[in-house]
């Protein structure tokens, strides 16, 4: 019965590292001709561009919460690689808002 149970933990902890795997690290995106990176919460004054929508990159908290014993990852990923450029803002979307 253990065994079992083991067996699927192993499985399911698989398909969710590759899941993280293939969906962490934010992307630069260029919008019209401009390229826009990725921000955090120690560059967001440098890099968030208030007419760009962006999103957070879920595998990047993942990868901070699983690499937190590490310290330097998490300070990678929530500090300057936790939001990635989607597109530009709408006129009627509200300013500021992520």
């Amino acid at each position: 019965m253990f065994k079992k149970s083991l067996k699927k933990f192993v499985i399911a902890v698989l398909i969710m590292s590759f899941v993280t795997v293939t969906s962490g690290c934010g992307d630069v995106k260029n919008i019209e001709g401009t390229t826009y990176d990725t921000y955090g919460l120690i560059n967001k004054d440098e890099n968030k561009n208030p007419n760009i929508k962006y999103r957070i990159v879920i595998g990047n908290i993942v990868w901070s919460v699983l690499l937190c014993q590490t310290i330097i990852a998490p300070i990678y990923f929530i500090g300057f690689s936790m939001y990635e450029p989607v597109r530009k803002t709408t006129p009627d979307e509200e300013k500021g808002s992520v």
